[in-house]
């Protein structure tokens, strides 16, 4: 076999491969077997169809190309191989030439990763948000674990701001009443905001007994966007009865004897959140000032493909889940179709240069990944996902996607290496030394959250 590349332009070659017939031998035999299990030839017994009767009668034509099919994926490997290419998805295959027993010519179009230059980036400069912990912060966190600690106790009159309210819903659209808009016995907080838009002015005023009709957008069922009309009967009113601030609360709350120790070990988790909400700006921040440093063509058939696998997850899993439709979304966010489309080019063109760069640094470095820091990686996509470890181990080894963690782990700690040399100040000025526990916490993430959308892993190469 004989093979020679062409480069199109940075992320496109054509391989044209020239094979001498004498290669499709195997080929061909495994295409008479295969034909020979299929068809019934009177006068010979199933499977035993000599090869001149097959040719007859069904065409030396229909061997070829079964031959031809099965070798192409063959050919085309080893010429992809031979050429060190990295390619991206499918290629376009067209036969250019075929004389039974003389050749077989083709050609093969596939876009390739991109040949990626990474300068020196030890002079990265990023500037993060200082970690301060203010009294007011402190006091607002245990004003939410008070909230947790609240009581509720009957009461004979109209309900008020802040009342827990038992209430029945009826919902009708168009005079109908809704198969799925019917609940009764629903606990609700008056000023909450959780239930439908106008409610809280409906049921405030209204003792136990009374109902009142308010009209609203529902936010989910078969009326998803829909006005409705809305029927609220209120059944109990109670009062919500939070708990002293006192060392009483913080034993009852927390392990802990006395509120002080509580308002310290509520700083502490505070500085804690923050110092970690800062590690991940670092690496956010570094990551786009590492872009701005590399050139990175990206293949328009990739990026066609990002751009709809991100499509597809929004529509079809994020809103889906929600009740939403894409124009309703749209209109929550206030964007139009067309900054919506210029958002999702941007991010899929940044998700695709991410992994071409921190792939290539991954290269570069000499990097790889140990099954602790797999498994580690693991457990936290495993939380994020609301799945046990088990169940995310299992669904990630039968979906193939093994490697896709290894790679985002490997991304992750490319990520951190060049963190490591950047110089990372806080908004006062400080320079801020991530240790490696908090790089090793979030470099992952942070790629992988850049990355996001899947199309730019490399698809099978034939």
């Amino acid at each position: 076999m004989k093979s020679a590349v062409e480069t199109l332009n940075p992320t496109r070659v054509r391989l044209t491969v020239e094979v001498p017939f004498e290669e499709l031998k195997d080929s061909l035999d495994a295409a008479y077997k295969k034909i020979n299990q299929q068809v019934t030839v009177k006068g010979f017994r199933k499977g035993k169809v000599p090869a001149r009767v097959i040719d007859q009668r069904f065409g030396r034509g229909a061997v070829l190309e079964e031959a031809v099919n099965d070798a192409l994926p063959k050919f085309y490997t080893e010429a992809v191989n031979e050429a060190e290419l990295s390619p991206l998805g499918q290629p376009e295959v067209d036969i250019t030439e075929l004389k039974d027993g003389e050749t077989l010519n083709f050609t093969a179009e596939v876009d390739i990763r991109p040949a990626i230059e990474i300068p020196d980036y030890s002079g990265i400069e990023v500037e993060v948000d200082a970690v301060e912990v203010t009294d007011e912060d402190v006091e607002k966190s245990v004003e939410q674990l008070r909230e947790r600690f609240a009581s509720t106790s009957p009461v004979e009159r109209a309900a008020e701001d802040g009342d827990v309210v038992t209430i029945d819903l009826e919902a009708k659209v168009d005079g109908e009443v809704l198969e799925d808009g019917v609940a009764n016995g629903v606990s609700y907080t008056i000023g909450s905001g959780e239930l439908l838009d106008g409610i809280d002015d409906a049921v405030k005023g209204l003792s136990a007994g009374e109902e009142a009709t308010f009209t609203s957008e529902l936010k989910g069922g078969s009326a998803a966007g829909k006005e409705a009309e809305v029927t609220v009967k209120v059944t109990q009113v109670a009062k919500r009865e939070l708990p002293e601030l006192d060392d009483e609360f913080a034993q009852l709350a927390s392990e802990f004897d006395t509120l002080e120790e509580l308002k310290a070990d509520s700083r502490k988790r505070l500085e804690n959140m923050k110092q970690y909400d800062q590690a991940t700006q670092a690496q956010e921040r570094v990551l786009e000032k590492l872009l701005e440093l590399v050139e990175v063509p990206v293949p328009e058939k990739l990026l066609e493909d990002e751009i709809n696998t991100r499509k597809h997850n929004l529509e079809h899993h994020q809103l889906g889940q929600m009740g939403l439709t894409l124009d309703k979304y749209l209109e929550i966010q206030g964007k139009t179709a067309e900054e919506f489309e210029n958002e999702t080019r941007e991010a899929a063109i940044k998700g695709i240069k991410t992994q071409f760069v921190l792939d290539e640094l991954v290269k570069q470095e000499k990097l790889n990944v140990n099954q602790e820091e797999l498994t580690e990686h693991l457990m936290r996509r495993a939380a994020s996902s609301g799945m046990s470890p088990d169940q995310f181990a299992q669904a990630v080894v039968e979906g193939g996607q093994v490697p896709l963690l290894v790679g985002e782990v490997a991304r992750g700690k490319a990520l951190a290496v060049v963190v490591e040399k950047a110089t990372v100040k806080d908004t006062n000025g400080e320079i801020i030394d991530l240790d490696d526990e908090d790089e090793d916490e979030t470099a992952a993430e942070a790629a992988t959250e850049a990355t996001e959308g899947e199309a730019a892993e490399d698809k099978p190469e034939a």
